[in-house]
């Protein structure tokens, strides 16, 4: 799939073709630097790297450095390859902008969900507790409750549902449906909502 690397800046809404106010979300995306075309010659595959949002020299190692000095570009900060484009398309140097997209386009937006640290069952995976605070019960609105295993298997078995970290995965929109594209300031805007913070990263695919 063709696509671009961007950033969630925010959300607005806007009024669709029936006339409803739709919750948006605006991403910008790219501009996008190609960094490196992988050949089936030479690594087995055809993919394009892309690199977004720029870099300070100081944090990029003497490696990454002459990676990017190849194409004749700045330090990147995120790297991503896309097997969607066709060969000879692009070239490495060239830059990519949200002119890439259309207005009414349908496309994937990939995010990295909020970070909630460390949670217990309640949150995590919406357990009720154990009820009211009679019968000696005492704090336990919010305790997991009973794991179950007697004598038998003796342990906990994988896939419990029990207090851990939450967030941080990589989560995907589908279908998402491009409202309004803003080329001049690399931003488009997309019906519905993103996963992640202001200002997350995003893979945007069409």
């Amino acid at each position: 799939m063709q696509g671009l690397i961007g950033k969630k800046v925010g959300m607005t809404s806007l009024y669709d073709d029936e006339g409803k106010n739709v919750a948006c979300t605006v991403l910008q995306a790219g501009p996008c630097v190609v960094t490196q075309i992988k050949t089936r010659e030479r690594d087995g595959y055809f993919a394009v790297q892309l690199g977004f949002d720029e870099k300070k020299e100081k944090h990029t190692t003497k490696a990454e450095l002459g990676h990017f000095r190849k194409v004749n570009t700045t330090p990147k900060r995120k790297l991503i390859e896309f097997v969607g484009y066709e060969e000879g398309q692009v070239k490495e140097g060239d830059v990519l902008t949200a002119e890439l997209f259309r207005p009414d386009n349908w496309v994937d937006v990939r995010g990295w969900s909020k970070g909630k640290g460390f949670q217990g069952v309640v949150k995590r995976h919406g357990f009720k507790g154990v009820g009211g605070q009679t019968h000696g019960q005492h704090n336990r609105g919010r305790a997991p409750g009973s794991l179950g295993a007697s004598s038998f298997p003796s342990r906990v078995l994988p896939g419990m549902r029990m207090a851990g970290r939450t967030g941080g995965n990589k989560v995907m929109s589908i279908s998402m449906r491009v409202m309004k594209l803003m080329p001049e300031n690399d931003i488009i805007i997309v019906k519905g909502s993103v996963p992640g913070p202001k200002g997350g990263y995003v893979i945007i695919t069409k």
